[in-house]
């Protein structure tokens, strides 16, 4: 886990106009975080629309960011869902070996007990072959998973080393931090809370905008996780609104309009999600002029 410490970043699923998946594209984007800086990248997580991908589909975008990763940086994968047996079935045949973790969500939509979720993740870690960190994102779930489930969970289970927090809830995330066992890592999930959960004791953030602005995004968790405050706060404070911004209109809506400005790739995503307005397009283009050069 020492490896995913800092700065992942939860790649997008770029489309061609057609819908299709555009590979190109992601190869695009998988150069462009590197250069940029991140420290590992996240593989079909929600911001890449993994709901609406086929398992061929899922398959191919694997394929794609591994080869033009080429063992340059670690790599986690996004296997979660609310079918447990599904989950299992999926962890015995997919080829993990590239992978240095699985992001796995607490159940969405049926809303388990805290029991449930724990029982969730307990037959998660028996069926994992690489280690596992947890995510929880209540407003996406419909449900929080209780600082006492996800530290039952650490304690148990050895392969269990990590949770990405995107609750937003900043004394859960401290409570967290401050009664985990020390080999257990707290990420935050929340780019507006990426920094206050470094300087608590976290060891970084998966972040979306980070795979926009990643020479940005990482080096304010370095500065933050070196005891370097004001630098980073700094940094937080130039790239807060687009923090806010990228998020105006649903996610990936967002951070696909600034990759389409940075002529990366398209802004398409896939219904029910839709493009990001032209009037929200023009703000983000506003905001990310200053760091990097647009495509007009």
């Amino acid at each position: 886990m020492e490896q995913l410490v800092g700065t992942g970043v939860a790649l997008i699923t770029p489309f061609k106009e057609d819908f299709s998946v555009d590979t190109d594209a992601l190869v695009r984007i998988v150069e462009y975080c590197i250069d940029g800086s991140v420290d590992y990248l996240v593989v079909l997580g929600t911001t890449g629309e993994s709901v609406t991908l086929t398992k061929t589909e899922k398959q191919l975008v694997i394929d794609t960011v591994i080869a033009a990763n080429a063992g340059r940086l670690p790599l986690v994968l996004g296997v979660g869902g609310n079918n447990t047996m599904a989950i299992i079935d999926e962890l015995q045949t997919l080829d993990l070996d590239a992978f240095n973790a699985i992001l796995s969500v607490s159940p969405y939509y049926n809303k388990p007990t805290q029991e449930g979720i724990y029982q969730h993740f307990r037959a998660i870690s028996a069926a994992s072959p690489i280690p596992i960190i947890l995510y929880n994102v209540p407003g996406r779930t419909g449900s929080n998973m209780s600082p006492e489930t996800t530290l039952r969970l650490a304690n148990d289970f050895a392969n269990i080393v990590a949770i990405k927090e995107a609750s937003g809830d900043m004394d859960q995330i401290a409570e967290i931090i401050g009664r985990k066992p020390s080999s257990f890592h707290v990420i935050s999930g929340d780019d507006s809370t990426a920094l206050p959960t470094v300087l608590s004791g976290g060891s970084g953030v998966i972040s979306v905008l980070g795979q926009g602005l990643p020479i940005e995004l990482s080096t304010m968790i370095r500065l933050g996780l070196a005891g370097e405050v004001d630098a980073a706060q700094k940094l937080q404070s130039d790239i807060k609104e687009g923090m806010s911004l990228i998020f105006e209109e649903g996610n990936p809506a967002g951070i696909k309009a600034i990759f389409e400005l940075l002529g990366l790739s398209r802004a398409t995503v896939r219904l029910p999600l839709v493009e990001a307005t032209a009037h929200l397009k023009q703000k983000i283009e506003t905001f990310v002029k200053p760091f990097v050069k647009v495509h007009s």
